[in-house]
């Protein structure tokens, strides 16, 4: 037998003897038995002696690709680990989530694009969180304030994209704001909480006002791409960059509304934020072209040969997103059944990697960029961190269940 399978079925072996767990449903237990084992293996492939890089999905040679801190997907390796470490209690993963963590500092001064939020809330918010290390603070609102300097008040919302850099320059924009910004607001309120500066707040209640107006159509669905006058704020166009169609449902830009309408609400208490993420979580769950299983086609309203390919990375952030609106909702328990048949499909052999393969990624069949044909129908790192996040939602809330009874 290989060392790797020793070491693998060794790993899952500890894993099934050393959680301590809470009152769980046993399809948390048995997805963060596999997790303690596939990410241990994940592990094992970091290159610690030099500049540390995060695996971020599979290449089409076989190969893992590792990005290095500036890439947009680099904060949600360090913060699977996190969560491990909070689900666990085993110091084994805190003490790899912090060398992750440490290793993207300098993402903390990126200006040219917006998803600072993304890398820094996601590694250094939950490392902080999770520790209360001054130096974890400071880093937060560091990354708060590059990424308000992309905010323009006659907008009313921060820049996306540049426009001259890559494709994005071929595109004739003047101010894009797409549907993925509302993911990074979340280190604005929290770089709010820390520093007691109302500023980072304002600017992302604006945003969000801004891309609530703008952005949705009346089905509620979303729009990727706004494009804006940067000059005037009045909107230019209404794209897609990453969808099927410039009119259609892309599936993770419905998701990241809802996530990010969701965790506006348990950050502001605004009524308006709560009705926006039950009506985008309608949509979602009543829509005519989702799937049986409720994992998602990559946009809802694709044709063609690869308009059935499924994307688990859009139905993990909503199964995640639905477990926390299923608490603050008067549907909660709509929202909750929903999450559950999500997150037991994702558990499934279908979209769930064998123990040991699928380069040690949790979920398989994910889709990143159909349009620039990058990630097609591969595991992507922001779907384990979603189905993580999912697991640990849904424990708090069997634990409360529990509680109450």
């Amino acid at each position: 037998m290989k060392l790797k399978s020793i070491f693998l079925l060794i790993s899952l072996f500890i894993g099934l003897l050393s959680c301590d767990y809470r009152p769980e449903s046993d399809l948390v237990k048995t997805n963060m038995s596999f997790a303690k084992a596939q990410l241990r293996g994940q592990l094992l492939k970091i290159d610690w002696n030099g500049k540390i890089r995060n695996p971020r999905t599979i290449l089409d040679n076989g190969e893992t690709k590792f990005v290095s801190y500036q890439d947009w997907t680099s904060g949600f390796f360090p913060g699977c680990i996190w969560y491990m470490y909070e689900m666990t209690g085993d110091k084994f993963w805190k003490d790899n989530a912090e060398k992750l963590t440490k290793s993207l500092e300098a993402a903390k001064d990126i200006t040219w694009h917006h998803d600072v939020g993304f890398i820094i809330n996601c590694s250094y918010g939950n490392a902080y969180r999770l520790t209360q290390n001054p130096k974890f603070k400071k880093v937060i609102i560091d990354a708060a304030n590059s990424l308000c300097t992309r905010y323009s008040s006659e907008v009313g919302a921060i820049q996306s994209w540049n426009v001259d850099r890559g494709w994005q320059a071929e595109q004739g924009w003047d101010y894009p704001v797409i549907i993925d910004n509302m993911m990074n607001l979340e280190l604005l309120f929290y770089a709010t909480r820390l520093s007691n500066d109302s500023s980072y707040y304002k600017v992302a209640i604006n945003h969000a006002n801004t891309t609530l107006k703008n952005h949705f159509r009346s089905d509620f669905s979303s729009f990727h791409v706004i494009d804006y006058d940067k000059s005037t704020g009045k909107v230019r166009h209404k794209h897609t960059a990453q969808g099927y169609a410039h009119e259609s449902a892309w599936a993770r830009g419905q998701a990241w509304g809802l996530y990010g309408y969701t965790m506006c609400y348990r950050e502001t208490g605004d009524g308006n934020y709560l009705k926006q993420a039950e009506a985008i979580a309608n949509f979602i769950l009543g829509h005519r072209n989702l799937p049986k299983d409720r994992i998602p086609y990559w946009d809802f309203d694709a044709k063609g040969k690869y308009a059935t390919l499924r994307d688990a990375s859009s139905a993990a952030i909503v199964c995640s997103a639905l477990y926390e609106l299923s608490t603050f909702s008067e549907n909660g328990d709509y929202f909750r059944k929903m999450a559950d048949q999500i997150l037991l499909s994702l558990s499934s052999a279908k979209y769930r990697a064998p123990l040991g393969e699928n380069n040690n990624f949790l979920l398989m069949h994910s889709v990143g960029s159909m349009p620039r044909k990058k990630e097609i129908d591969k595991p992507i790192n922001y779907a384990d961190y979603y189905l993580l996040e999912a697991l640990y939602r849904k424990s708090n809330i069997q634990d409360e269940a529990y509680k109450m009874n």
